[in-house]
């Protein structure tokens, strides 16, 4: 299993376009293939800081979960709204794997 993190750099005065993109990610996410861990808008501290988690079995599955992503409606126009909005200054997507066992248990 990954876990994709994706860090954005958003636009502060354009919060609440984020946080209409994150709610619509909520529901394209899951339904084309990963498990939405959530995206989280700036609170306290930054003013410019996002982020975006979901975890993905593997690569291989992550570039047909991209494609059906691509054909879905509302990802596509969450996509263009993005582009639109230009809330999104800069996105950088890692994929990480678990390193350690949750709550000090066995792997």
């Amino acid at each position: 299993m990954l876990t994709c993190i994706i860090k954005y750099q958003i636009d502060p005065t354009k919060k609440a376009e984020f946080e209409t993109y994150a709610r619509n990610w909520g529901q394209a996410i899951p339904r084309n293939g990963a498990d939405l861990i959530g995206y989280y808008a700036p609170h306290e501290g930054s003013s410019t800081l996002a982020y975006g988690i979901y975890n993905i079995p593997s690569l291989a599955a992550y570039e047909t979960y991209r494609e059906r992503l691509a054909a879905d409606t509302l990802g596509r126009e969450n996509y263009d709204f993005a582009m639109r909005e230009k809330f999104i200054l800069r996105e950088d997507r890692t994929f990480l794997r678990l390193a350690s066992a949750p709550h000090g248990g066995q792997k």
